[in-house]
């Protein structure tokens, strides 16, 4: 095998929605788990009450801005791990040789 060939071991890139759903999916569970021990502690007019009293802030959308905000911190864990877990060989080719 000379210098310019390489073994291409990678599997075939999946498709979109196989990757989103690994990304999307277990962030969606960790986050109702977040929420659900989040708030089974704090109450969400208690916690508008200390931060913004002038919103008029149901419990409702209290429990519905945590569930979003818990799933978007999740969802960006999963995301990077994903970045970090893809193959290297399709990123890291040889250098051409010099001349």
């Amino acid at each position: 095998m000379s210098d310019m060939q390489i073994a291409n071991n990678d599997p075939p890139p999946r498709p979109l929605v196989q990757r989103l759903g690994a990304i999307l999916w277990p962030s969606f569970f960790a986050a109702a788990v977040a929420n659900a021990v989040f708030f089974a502690y704090i109450d969400p007019l208690v916690l508008r009450e200390m931060t913004f009293p002038d919103l008029p802030l149901t419990r409702e959308l209290g429990y519905t801005l945590g569930f979003f905000a818990f799933w978007s911190c999740t969802a960006s864990s999963s995301w990077f791990t994903w970045i970090l877990l893809r193959p290297t060989c399709r990123f890291n080719q040889p250098l051409p040789p010099e001349r």
